[in-house]
């Protein structure tokens, strides 16, 4: 087969590796519109389970994303100014910009031909044109998606509160929030460690906090220094850094959920962020990128049928998504309603923090959905009880809407 990839990003690099694997003689080009090496964004997390699939996948290039990760398996929290700690499961963290100079490495090893600062403006762009399969990989706002908006039924919406995407030169061995209060009301962080020099610190606040204290008119400089001194116990004196690039600069943004009815037309498939957006607070953008690339690849290779091949992968990957979309549009909702949580004592809040993605917290009040969910720890038929009414709980409010 011929393969056009448009988009070098996590996912259309992977998928790019697993396809040469599978049939080295498949002709694949990825088409990247940014230079090599240049990238938005710091450090990206996964979990354990991750890594197992992308052994499956491709022991070396799994090995080598291991081997640039960092870990942790805390989570820290400063509210106020008090601190409390709580143990988890442990996850990773990698550079954006270590992790796709890996998976380019491993692609080109293999036989697949990068090409950078070259833009695809849309599916009849001619280097398209005699491609037996085009993939998608251009991200949340795919030229080739939206050239047949219609057809795949795409879906976009906005949440309310704004953030901001930021670097620190503070390493955190764990994952640590900070939640501060400021007379326009509340604004948080969360930041966590990718490489032994720098960290991710995510920064947000509700619509009338960021206007209240300014951040839609200061200047970046200027932003970054208010947002130190707001955070200076989370970052011990260590600075904020706008984008890695030169030429970049920091911008608050509002988060666009994207969902698509169907993911193919013909022989353009949808992959990663062009076929879906989940809010960054649940840390699985990447990770459920590169599931999509394995799902593609196993369709292709399961499928005798190009068309038969789509299909499958489009049904598997919207259902496998339900449960992390239901997740994410749960997490955003809790920061969203932050100050119905901020009442509690500092490891309470904590705690439901740990909880944000049920779909029964919304509706039962904080203090007592604490005590429930302490209880249910003990009790197997409350626990049962809880699994079997979030859901039904979900899907009354949802089908009212």
């Amino acid at each position: 087969m011929k393969l056009a990839i448009v988009g070098g990003g996590p996912a259309g690099l992977y998928l790019s590796i697993l396809l040469k694997r599978q049939d080295p003689s498949h002709a694949i080009t990825v088409y990247e519109r940014n230079p090599a090496g240049s990238t938005y964004g710091w450090g990206v997390t996964y979990w354990a389970g991750l890594l197992d699939k992308l052994r499956a996948g491709d022991p070396e290039s799994a090995a080598a994303v291991a081997e640039a990760s960092v870990s942790w398996t805390d989570g820290v929290a400063i509210v106020r100014d008090e601190r409390t700690v709580h143990r988890g499961d442990a996850g990773f963290g990698i550079g954006r910009r270590r992790m796709l100079g890996l998976l380019a490495d491993r692609a080109e090893e293999l036989g697949v031909h990068l090409e950078f600062e070259h833009e695809v403006p849309g599916p009849e762009a001619p280097e398209l044109a005699d491609a037996d399969l085009v993939v998608a990989a251009d991200g949340i706002h795919s030229a080739l998606r939206e050239a047949h908006a219609d057809h795949f039924g795409s879906t976009v919406t906005t949440g309310r509160n704004h953030y901001v995407w930021l670097g620190t030169t503070k390493v955190f061995d764990s994952f640590s929030f900070a939640f501060k209060e400021t007379e326009h009301g509340w604004i948080w962080c969360y930041a966590y460690g990718f490489s032994g020099e720098r960290s991710t610190c995510v920064v947000e606040c509700s619509p009338e906090t960021w206007t209240g204290l300014g951040l839609d008119i200061r200047d970046e400089a200027d932003g970054l220094r208010l947002l130190e001194k707001l955070f200076h116990d989370l970052l011990d004196g260590h600075e904020l850094i706008g984008r890695e690039r030169a030429d970049g600069a920091a911008r608050w943004l509002t988060f666009r959920t994207l969902t698509n009815r169907v993911w193919h037309r013909g022989n353009l498939v949808l992959l990663g962020d062009a076929a879906h957006t989940t809010h960054y607070s649940t840390g699985a953008g990447t990770t459920l990128a590169l599931e999509d690339a394995l799902a593609l690849a196993d369709a292709l290779r399961g499928h005798a049928d190009l068309e038969g091949a789509l299909c499958a992968y489009g049904e598997q990957r919207r259902s496998a998504l339900v449960s992390a979309q239901s997740a994410a549009r749960y997490s955003a909702q809790w920061y969203e309603q932050l100050p119905r949580y901020m009442r509690l004592e500092p490891a309470r809040m904590f705690a439901l923090l740990g909880q944000r993605h049920s779909p029964l917290l919304p509706y039962v009040p904080p203090q007592l959905y604490y005590r429930i969910d302490r209880a249910a720890d003990q009790l197997e038929a409350l626990r049962r009880l809880k699994r079997w009414l979030g859901p039904k709980v979900a899907r009354a409010v949802h089908g009212r809407r």
